[in-house]
């Protein structure tokens, strides 16, 4: 046999290896059963406050339809009250997002842990989704921030623009959908991970 010949099958083997032979070694070499608890507390933990940032948030875009029929129909200082309502909640809302922060953080160090390379992507696209939710989270806390002080401003009788209002309702009407968006990809791909480690 050639050195070039060995070099090419050796080249060959690395490349396999790296490449879809990693897989086939995964999947023969991985025991179930070895996730981490740290991830699994971490997973179901950032689940549930994802759903309540989401459940939240499509509440806000009931409650800012309300306050708008209020408005139109001249009940001003219930309008006024149901906005402070909404200040409130959207605190609860940048809370969650700490928190689930914080679980997001414990699923990334425990990554390294789970042997299933599969199985492992799809908790690392898990992660990236709810990564991404936080990110719009953000976006639409600052519009939200920005049509409570709009409508505050409205209902005392200071200088508003009645332009800015439907433009950040529509800007939040779209952060809230990216928000379910982003948490239905999370949930897909945590299935996908069961869907693994259950093989």
């Amino acid at each position: 046999m050639s050195t070039s010949y060995k070099r090419l099958v050796i080249i060959m083997a690395v490349v396999f290896v790296i490449g879809g032979g990693g897989y086939a070694l995964d999947r023969i070499f991985w025991k179930p059963g070895t996730i981490p608890q740290d991830f699994t507390d971490a997973r179901l933990q950032g689940a549930l406050i994802s759903q309540n940032i989401v459940n939240l948030s499509n509440q806000s875009v009931l409650d800012l339809s309300k306050i708008n029929e209020l408005d139109n129909r001249g009940s001003y200082t219930d309008a006024l009250n149901m906005t402070t309502d909404v200040i409130k909640q959207s605190q609860q809302i940048r809370d969650q997002a700490v928190e689930l922060s914080s679980q997001i953080e414990v699923m990334t160090k425990s990554l390294s842990d789970i042997d299933s390379l599969e199985a492992r992507q799809a908790a690392l696209e898990a992660i990236s989704n709810r990564l991404a939710l936080i990110s719009r989270l953000i976006n639409y806390s600052g519009y939200l921030g920005q049509l409570l002080d709009t409508l505050r401003n409205h209902f005392t009788g200071s200088k508003y623009d009645n332009n800015d209002i439907t433009n950040l309702v529509d800007q939040i009407n779209s952060e809230v959908r990216a928000i379910n968006n982003f948490n239905n990809q999370a949930t897909q791909a945590m299935d996908r991970f069961d869907s693994i480690v259950k093989q």
